[in-house]
C-alpha cells in the first residue's frame, strides 16, 4: 500500500501579519520598559540637605559657658616696709586656675547660616570665663613680720592677680583655646549630621 504524506496547512497571510505584529510590538514594550527603568536608576538623587531647627539654637545656645582651655599658675608675691631698725616682711603664694572659652548666650543673630550639608559659623571671641580664678582657701601665708593692714593683704592679691593674668591670657593660649574649641564645635555639628563646618571667631567688645 502507498503512504500519503499528512498535507501541511498553511495559515492564512492575514493570521501571520497579526502575529508578527504582536511580537514586534512585545519587543518594543519590553525594550522601553528597560529602558525607562535604566532612566529611573540613574535619576535618583538623594537631599542631603539638613534644616536648622529653632530647637537645635536653643540647645547651642544653652550651653553656657563652655570652656576650651584651662591654665594652672601659682605666684610668689612679696612686699616689704622698710623701718628704722628692721623691715617687717609680707609673702604669700597664691594659686589659681584661668578658664578659657567662650559663652554662648554672647551668639550674635545670623551666627549660624546652613548651606546645603555645610554650616557657616561664627562663635563668640575667647574670653576668660571667670575672673575670680584665685583660690584663697589655698594661699599660703609663706612669711609675714611686722604689722600689716587689710588693705596692704588687699594690694598683694591685687599683684598676684595681674601677674596671673599676663601669664595666662597670652596670644598663644587664646590660639591654643580656639583651636580645641573649633574641634568641640565640629563634632558637635558633625553628630547633628552637617559634614562640613566652616568656623569664625567674633571679636571681643570693648569698653570706652
Amino acid at each position: 500500500m502507498k503512504k500519503t504524506l499528512p498535507k501541511i496547512k498553511l495559515l492564512p497571510k492575514t493570521n501571520t501579519l497579526v502575529i508578527l505584529l504582536l511580537i514586534a510590538v512585545i519587543g518594543f514594550a519590553a525594550i522601553w520598559l528597560y529602558g525607562g527603568i535604566k532612566h529611573s536608576e540613574v535619576s535618583i538623587e538623594s537631599d542631603n540637605r539638613i534644616d536648622i531647627t529653632p530647637e537645635m539654637v536653643k540647645s547651642i545656645k544653652d550651653i553656657g559657658e563652655w570652656e576650651f582651655l584651662s591654665i594652672a599658675d601659682e605666684q610668689l608675691v612679696d612686699t616689704v616696709r622698710k623701718g628704722i631698725f628692721s623691715n617687717d616682711h609680707l609673702v604669700r603664694i597664691y594659686y589659681g586656675t584661668m578658664r578659657l572659652g567662650v559663652n554662648m548666650h554672647q551668639l550674635e543673630p545670623g551666627w549660624i547660616k546652613s548651606e546645603g550639608d555645610s554650616l557657616v559659623v561664627t562663635l563668640p571671641p575667647i574670653i576668660l570665663l571667670d575672673r575670680d580664678f584665685i583660690d584663697e582657701a589655698r594661699t599660703r601665708h609663706f612669711h609675714e613680720s611686722g604689722h600689716w593692714t587689710g588693705s596692704d593683704r588687699e594690694a598683694l592679691f591685687e599683684r598676684a592677680h595681674q601677674r596671673m593674668l599676663k601669664n595666662g591670657l597670652t596670644p598663644q593660649n587664646i590660639e591654643s583655646a580656639r583651636q580645641h574649641g573649633e574641634t568641640l564645635f565640629r563634632q558637635l555639628m558633625r553628630s547633628l549630621g552637617f559634614k562640613h563646618v566652616n568656623i569664625q571667631w567674633g571679636k571681643e567688645k570693648t569698653t570706652s
